[in-house]
């Protein structure tokens, strides 16, 4: 570790760091430049594994070097980010660098850069390097909700969201992290070791609002020239006071990078709002009574035929369209009751629509792709459509409006239903995943935890 000068001293003494219940629970706080330091230098060990495991895995499931995806980014988004952020970026290279493992903020651009690189730049130009190019973005990301008026016990506002993804990536999903920055509202969001935003997408801010979101599967469509998403979700996050204000930051500059189903709730109004929003086309919903819920199939039938290719709306043999049938059934049953506790007992749902029963399945709201022999699958683009495929729920994480009003969140990391993964046994009984041996992390069982 390098000497630390009194600058970065004083920065850390304003940060915190605990680990509790699988999750990395990091404070930090102040000038950008701070805040970027405070985050490398608590979880310099986390991003050193993370790089590892991703430089791997990028060759393996793309059949490109990691370090392409970086000089693109670097090429493609460097001269977007505003200078507050490339300050916090630049932080957090330090801090890594200070804590031992040698980062330059170009490292950093391309870490926060490589969802939004691999799964929407990379379709619209791998046909130049590829005979075999990819359609859209992979798999399907996870499954999200928020209620208010009637739906929920106390007529007050609730969100929740739970991520899906190879399990491989989904290991580093554990940062809770609190932000105290000089300019703009305070936030808590679950994150990644070295992003500036969520990515997973959970915030909840000091302006009252609660953020979360599920990407638009099967979505086509990137303009180079826009800002990247990484940049446009933390700067509303960040600075918005309202709904209106967070879509009109967030739809600065939007460049179709991670597109998303949003999903906002405003605790000073006890509204929530549904922002789908494409490239070509977007539509914006609002209520103060009802709900509204994600499960990657765009509702908004523009974007869904004419920006997205299948993506499973009405399949319920497919995981999107398994997910919006169960959804569909359960939002209204349980209408009138919904507060944490429930917000926990859906996210760990799994009742299969497809075949009328409980069990563990990729279609389940809580998904379960490695134990399903998916016979019913028929996604032909979905990269995920194989047997006992390591991945699906990665965690889960919900507040309502008192957890809003004092910056609290509930998180649970590891399948949102509690169940334990083990990777060894796994491979032992799939050795066709034996290559990703070394890099496949097992998660044990472990409970709910509310951040304070």
């Amino acid at each position: 570790m390098a000497e630390l000068t009194d600058t970065q001293r004083a920065a850390l003494a304003k940060a915190e760091r605990k680990d509790i219940n699988g999750w990395h629970y990091i404070t930090v706080q102040g000038e950008p430049y701070e805040i970027g330091f405070e985050h490398g230098y608590l979880l310099v060990a986390e991003f050193k594994d993370a790089i590892r495991v991703y430089t791997h895995m990028t060759l393996e499931t793309m059949g490109m070097d990691y370090s392409f995806f970086v000089e693109q980014a670097v090429k493609l988004h460097k001269d977007k980010i505003p200078q507050e952020y490339l300050d916090e970026m630049q932080g957090m290279a330090d801090g890594f660098t200070a804590g031992g493992f040698p980062t330059t903020l170009d490292d950093v651009i391309g870490w926060n850069a490589w969802m939004e690189l691999t799964g929407y730049w990379w379709p619209q130009v791998a046909a130049q390097y590829s005979n075999n190019p990819p359609m859209g973005p992979k798999g399907s990301h996870c499954t999200g909700f928020v209620a208010t008026g009637s739906a929920t016990v106390d007529g007050r506002p609730v969100i929740a969201h739970e991520s899906f993804d190879d399990f491989w990536s989904g290991q580093y999903f554990n940062v809770c992290e609190m932000i105290k920055p000089a300019h703009g509202y305070a936030m808590k969001m679950q994150t990644i070791p070295g992003y500036i935003s969520s990515m997973t997408d959970f915030y909840v801010t000091s302006a009252g609002l609660g953020i979360t979101e599920t990407t638009l599967a099967g979505f086509v469509g990137y303009d180079t020239d826009g800002v990247p998403e990484y940049v446009r979700s933390r700067k509303a996050s960040q600075y918005a006071k309202t709904i209106d204000e967070w879509v009109e930051i967030e739809n600065d500059g939007n460049n179709g990078g991670y597109a998303n189903i949003w999903m906002l709730v405003d605790i000073n109004t006890n509204e929530i709002a549904r922002y789908e929003q494409g490239l070509k086309h977007q539509e914006l919903l609002r209520t103060k009574d009802g709900w509204f819920y994600g499960c990657n199939a765009a509702h908004d039938p523009r974007i869904r035929n004419l920006e997205c290719v299948d993506n499973g709306y009405n399949d319920p043999r497919q995981q999107t369209g398994g997910r919006r049938t169960r959804l569909e059934r359960l939002m209204p049953e349980v209408a009138g009751h919904i507060d944490d506790d429930m917000a926990k007992k859906i996210l760990a749902d799994k009742f299969d629509p497809y075949l009328g029963y409980e069990c563990a399945s990729s279609r389940d709201i809580c998904a379960h792709y490695d134990v399903d022999p998916q016979y019913y699958a028929d996604d032909p683009h979905g990269v995920w459509n194989v047997p006992f495929f390591p991945g699906g729920s990665c965690d889960g994480k919900c507040a309502d409006a008192e957890d809003i009003g004092n910056m609290r969140m509930w998180g649970i990391f590891g399948r949102a239903d509690g169940e334990p993964f083990d990777a060894d046994a796994f491979m032992a009984q799939h050795p066709q995943w034996n290559w990703q041996q070394g890099y496949l992390k097992s998660r044990p069982s472990q409970p709910w935890t509310l951040f304070e």
